[in-house]
C-alpha cells in the first residue's frame, strides 16, 4: 500500500525526496521554500523541520489538503484490521464499570420558536435581544433558537441541543431581561452529553467554546462545553480522540489556566490541536463573525514540543 499511498501524496503535495525510510515534501502549512514535511508513510507520522506541524495519523495531511477522492482512495488503503485495533485500545481507555446511558429532556410547553415567520407580539423582546448581540436570521434559524414568555423559563431565550437521535439531550435558557439569573439550564449530566451532537461533523475541524453564544458567533461546527472544562472520560473528548478531530480552542480569556490543562489532555493523546487567540475580547461571543474566522486562521498550532515554551508565553 506503501507506493499507492505515496502517489496520492504526490498528487496533493507535488514533488518529494526520498530519505531513508521518508519522504519529503514542501509543507502546506509554512510553505517553506523547501521540502522539510517529512512522511513516513508506514508508520502513519509526518513532521515538518521548519514548523513542527507533526502528527501521528498521515491521513490528517490527505483530510485537510486532498479532494474528495484522494480523501476515499486513502481510506480504502487504510488497513482495516489497525484501525479496528486501534479503536479497541482508544475504547479501553475509557472503560468503566458501569454503561452510561445518555439522558435527555424535553424543550418547555411554553416554547416558541423563532425560527416562524408569523410571531406573536410577545417574541419582540427576544428578537431585540438576539439582535443586539448580533445574531442573524440564519444562525436563529441553524441552533433552532426560542422563546419562553411565560412559565418557568419566562423572559428567556432557548438555544436546544439534539443528540444523533434527534432528540432534546440539552437546551440554554439565557434570559433577555433584568435578571439576577442569567441561565437556567436542565439539571442534565453534561459530562455524558455532546451539545448538538447531531450536527457536528467529527470529520472536520472542531471549534471548542466555551459558552453557548460563543458556537453561535464560532459557526455550525462548533461545540460549547458550557463551562472551561471537559474530563477526558466525557462523551465529547471520547468523540475527538476516536475520530481523530482537529481541534480549535477558543475558551474565554480569564479561563487561560484551565484551558492550559485542556490542552495537556489533548495532546497526550495525539490530538491535532490549535489554539484561537482571544484577546483583547472577553470571549468568542464578542467578536464579529468575520473577526473570529481571521483569527481561526491565524490560530496557533501546539505540540507536545512546542507546548512548554506557549505556556510560559501566556501564563506569565
Amino acid at each position: 500500500m506503501e507506493r499507492e499511498k505515496l502517489a496520492i501524496l504526490k498528487d496533493i503535495f507535488g514533488g518529494y525526496y526520498r530519505s531513508n525510510s521518508e519522504y519529503l515534501f514542501y509543507c502546506p502549512k509554512c510553505n517553506h521554500h523547501k521540502a522539510k514535511l517529512s512522511i513516513n508513510v508506514l508508520k502513519g507520522v509526518f513532521k515538518c523541520w521548519i514548523c513542527d506541524y507533526s502528527g501521528t495519523n498521515v491521513f490528517r495531511l490527505v483530510r485537510r489538503y486532498g479532494n474528495y477522492n484522494q480523501k476515499n482512495t486513502w481510506k480504502r488503503y487504510d488497513n482495516v484490521i489497525q484501525l479496528d485495533q486501534f479503536e479497541s485500545v482508544v475504547r479501553s481507555m475509557f472503560e468503566t464499570d458501569e454503561i452510561e446511558i445518555e439522558e435527555s429532556t424535553s424543550l418547555p410547553d411554553e416554547f416558541i420558536s423563532l425560527v416562524n415567520d408569523n410571531l406573536p407580539h410577545s417574541a419582540l423582546p427576544a428578537r431585540r435581544y438576539l439582535r443586539d448581540r448580533g445574531i442573524t436570521k440564519e444562525q436563529i434559524t441553524y441552533w433552532k433558537i426560542g422563546y419562553c414568555s411565560e412559565g418557568e423559563y419566562k423572559d428567556r431565550v432557548i438555544i436546544p441541543s439534539f443528540n444523533m437521535q434527534g432528540r432534546v439531550n440539552f437546551f440554554v435558557a439565557r434570559t433577555y431581561v433584568d435578571n439576577w439569573r442569567k441561565y437556567m439550564n436542565p439539571k442534565i449530566r453534561r459530562n455524558n452529553m455532546v451539545f448538538n451532537h447531531l450536527f457536528l461533523d467529527f470529520q472536520s475541524d472542531l471549534v471548542i467554546t466555551e459558552g453557548i453564544f460563543d458556537a453561535v458567533v464560532a459557526g455550525p461546527n462548533a461545540v460549547p462545553i458550557l463551562g472551561s472544562t471537559l474530563k477526558e472520560d466525557s462523551k465529547l473528548f471520547q468523540e475527538v480522540i476516536n475520530n481523530d478531530t482537529p481541534i480549535y480552542l477558543a475558551l474565554d480569556v480569564d479561563a487561560e489556566k484551565k484551558a492550559m490543562r485542556l490542552v495537556e489532555s489533548f495532546l497526550k493523546y495525539g490530538v491535532e490541536l490549535y489554539k484561537i487567540d482571544i484577546s483583547p475580547y472577553h470571549d468568542v461571543a464578542e467578536m464579529t463573525k468575520g473577526e473570529f474566522e481571521r483569527r481561526k486562521k491565524e490560530a496557533s498550532f501546539l505540540t507536545a514540543e512546542n507546548y512548554l515554551s506557549y505556556k510560559i508565553n501566556n501564563l506569565l
